[in-house]
């Protein structure tokens, strides 16, 4: 069990605000996992992973396949309080749910770092 978060890496965001959002896309996602799926997650140590994607237009991509998947998932935009404009897409968070199902979409990604 682990959860994807989905980072665009084409913006120019401090590492805070990063981590916000990633914040952002991991409760939204959570809040959206069947129970028992989250319980099992939880006692397995709920493994996060960050990744991410070149740009907009490859984070939707992998968007319209998680939609088209029964995962659950949250994509965050930015409310543009800070340091992004109002409306700001910046991540995708996926799961919690099985390790296998989640990589059969997000395999070919790389960490964010």
């Amino acid at each position: 069990m682990k959860q994807i978060i989905i980072m665009r890496g084409d913006l120019p965001i401090s590492r805070g605000k990063i981590a916000a959002q990633a914040c952002h896309a991991s409760i939204g996602s959570y809040k959206r996992t069947d129970e028992r799926k989250i319980k099992k997650w939880e006692q397995e140590g709920g493994k996060k992973v960050v990744l991410k994607v070149n740009d907009l237009e490859e984070l939707f991509e992998y968007y319209e396949m998680v939609k088209a998947s029964d995962l659950p998932y949250f994509l965050v935009t930015d409310a543009g309080h800070t340091e992004l404009p109002e409306s700001t897409v910046t991540c995708l968070g996926i799961g919690p749910d099985e390790d296998e199902k989640i990589d059969k979409i997000t395999q070919d990604l790389k960490l964010l770092k």
